[in-house]
């Protein structure tokens, strides 16, 4: 109710159906209406999901201004915060220790 209340007769928001078909075909694995422990684990650690490859991917895709899948010094710094905010990067560490391949 904190971010739905659905008044009566008044329409569901495309977001809320959106929520409900993700609950119905990924979250309720054993479609029983409700997430137990293992479904919630699935949800939150999914074994299929690579979480610093996902990071990876996204800071070169946002900072590879030249889109050639490399980045360069200038492209790194350029883009910074984005780095220094990042789980890939241990939240900025990572770029203070001497790297051969930057």
């Amino acid at each position: 109710a904190d971010m739905f209340a659905n008044e009566e007769g008044g329409p569901e928001p495309d977001w809320v159906i959106t929520e409900r078909e993700q609950f119905s075909d990924f979250r309720d694995l054993n479609k029983d209406g409700k997430m137990d422990k293992d479904e919630i684990q699935h949800w939150i650690l999914p074994q299929d999901y690579d979480h610093a490859l996902a990071e990876a991917r996204h800071l070169v895709h946002e900072s590879d201004v030249d889109k050639d899948q490399k980045l360069t010094k200038e492209e790194i710094l350029d883009n910074w915060n984005m780095f220094v905010g990042s789980q890939a990067t241990n939240y900025g560490e990572d770029l203070t220790r001497n790297h051969d391949e930057l």
